[in-house]
């Protein structure tokens, strides 16, 4: 049973977030780490470059041990993904896809940086021209317009239902919806126009969208597309608190040693942190802010203690 307050939430359940909640369960804090290790890029993947793995292991076996390691510790895995991040003050208010809202003093983005994609004629040529990959990013640009999600998951249902607070008419265009109840049961109420079973053979425009075609051949006259696959990204959930990303690219999440970021009491590591892509440099990262963001919680109780 969680109490009121977690001292360290970690987003992403790959081998940096995994990490990361050893190293902070073993200090005695509260330690929830939310994703779905199936969702992590070493699940699929054989490793045989990584320190005392003998051979070739496949990736789904080492998550398998992770996550059982992880629980042992006595920190919480959810297997859920994160809808929206809000902070409030010193703390951040987590909703996920159950409906559930969990309240932490840090947070540790540890959810890779892949963005997935349709790859569908129209997509690359129309990105950033109607095409977008962050609802809450661009959903004010869309007031009174026409948009379309695409996505079967909890973060294309959310999406859709934020859209129709801005946008004129929304669509979600879902192959098959496996969204949790609550979603599904606000997705019901919601103004949405659901077209389950189709998925899309094109985003058509020149300049800027102006439609969907659809597998079935119907065409869809939208304003904007918004391309939701799987969990939230963390480019799109850490953007909306202000982190910063690196000034060159703006490819990843920027870092110290510690792995903190702009933001006080918010930490980054893995892949989201930054290349090069591999499991020794994500655990390592995954190490350090474990142990900085559980220091971070220490201190603001102990400020919390003394105010009171």
């Amino acid at each position: 049973m969680l109490r009121q307050i977690i001292d360290v939430l970690i987003i992403g359940s790959g081998p940096a977030g995994l990490q990361a909640a050893i190293h902070a369960a073993r200090k005695k804090v509260e330690v929830v780490v939310l994703g779905k290790a199936q969702q992590s890029s070493i699940y699929a993947a054989h490793v045989e470059n990584y320190l005392c793995v003998a051979g070739v292991s496949q990736g789904h076996d080492l998550m398998t041990v992770a996550v059982d390691q992880v629980r042992r510790t006595g920190a919480e895995v959810i297997p859920e993904d994160v809808l929206t991040i809000e902070q409030d003050r010193e703390l951040f208010k987590v909703k996920i896809e159950s409906g559930r809202n969990l309240i932490s003093r840090t947070l540790i983005f540890a959810t890779g940086n892949a963005r997935k994609k349709l790859r569908v004629k129209g997509e690359k040529e129309l990105s950033g021209k109607g095409v977008s990959y962050c609802v809450d990013c661009d959903a004010n640009f869309y007031r009174k317009a026409k948009v379309a999600v695409v996505g079967n998951e909890s973060a294309a249902v959310d999406g859709a239902i934020t859209l129709t607070r801005y946008a004129a008419e929304v669509h979600l265009v879902a192959r098959k919806l496996a969204a949790s109840p609550v979603l599904r049961r606000e997705l019901t109420q919601s103004s949405v126009k659901v077209h389950e079973g189709e998925w899309v053979k094109e985003i058509i425009g020149e300049k800027a969208v102006t439609g969907l075609l659809l597998e079935s051949d119907q065409s869809l006259d939208v304003d904007g597309v918004f391309i939701e696959l799987g969990a939230k990204g963390a480019m799109e959930l850490a953007a909306a608190l202000g982190v910063a990303m690196d000034s060159e690219t703006f490819s990843f999440i920027a870092t110290n040693k510690k792995q903190e970021t702009n933001m006080s009491g918010i930490y980054a590591a893995g892949d989201i942190a930054g290349p090069p892509w591999q499991m020794a440099k994500a655990v390592g990262e995954g190490c350090v802010a474990g142990w900085e963001a559980t220091k971070f919680a220490a201190k603001q109780k102990r400020s919390e203690a003394a105010a009171a």
